[in-house]
């Protein structure tokens, strides 16, 4: 997501490594550069920084493997990571910033089953995302979702933490628990059905509550906790409520449910 208010890019707005072009975008802990129209290199905020974060994330890609729902991981170096590049920027911007009409009811409906199709393919290979949410959904030339920022967690066959990049959810995609590191399947769920609703509503959840309010991210936190969900109408409204309640058992299903809504 480009971001020319981040206070760290205008502070390392001239650290371009070596073959980057400028820097597209900016997280918590790395820079997103262009190389080429098709390429992007991933590295660190600071010049020599700490490349923990970006070396689990290239793990979990290299455990994930190539899938069409998942950002591709292209080379890699002691310096940073170059990614497949997703010319249409990410689901946030293409509906917030863009100045485009809302994509169609079929478009946001592809959009959602195609992120719970990428979940999906993490989750059957013991990978949590950690931060699902529509900037890491980045779309490509076709407007196919592709998941992004792999800086979650690895987990054997009986839930040990084998590889962990230490990613959280932001609050209006969290679902509320005692160790918010204490991640599993339901709580990525939890955080797709927020990215749904935004999806189909065009906004994240409660837009009542203003960012940087008097208490917002408490407001927000306590909603969620006393299981005062959303009571919006939209085409997905089952499928959010479910992943807010935890029922489902699996991303997959989430998908089944998506396609019903599809074909009906």
């Amino acid at each position: 997501m480009e971001n020319d208010k981040d206070p760290t890019i205008t502070i390392y707005q001239h650290y371009c490594p070596p073959g980057v072009k400028r820097v597209l975008a900016s997280g918590s802990s790395a820079f997103i550069g262009e190389v080429d129209d098709s390429t992007v290199f991933k590295y660190p905020l600071a010049p020599g920084g700490d490349m923990t974060r970006l070396e689990a994330e290239r793990n979990l890609l290299e455990i994930i493997g190539r899938h069409e729902r998942i950002i591709r991981l292209k080379n890699s170096s002691k310096t940073g990571l170059y990614l497949e590049r997703a010319l249409n920027g990410n689901v946030a911007d293409y509906m917030l910033e863009s100045g485009k009409p809302l994509p169609s009811l079929k478009q946001r409906l592809a959009w959602c089953r195609e992120a719970a199709e990428a979940v999906a393919w993490i989750h059957a290979r013991r990978v949590l995302h950690c931060d699902i949410q529509p900037t890491n959904l980045l779309l490509d030339e076709g407007l196919h979702i592709k998941l992004s920022d792999f800086q979650g967690k690895q987990l054997s066959e009986n839930g040990e933490v084998l590889l962990d990049g230490w990613s959280g959810e932001p609050c209006r995609f969290y679902c509320p628990r005692d160790d918010p590191f204490d991640a599993d399947v339901k709580t990525d769920l939890f955080a797709l059905g927020c990215t749904i609703y935004f999806i189909m509503m065009g906004h994240a959840v409660f837009p009542d509550i203003i960012d940087g309010e008097d208490g917002w991210y408490e407001k927000v936190g306590d909603r969620f906790a006393n299981r005062q969900f959303p009571q919006d109408q939209h085409v997905c409204s089952a499928v959010t409520l479910k992943c807010w309640q935890k029922e489902y058992g699996s991303a997959e299903e989430v998908v089944r449910d998506i396609e019903s809504l599809e074909s009906g």
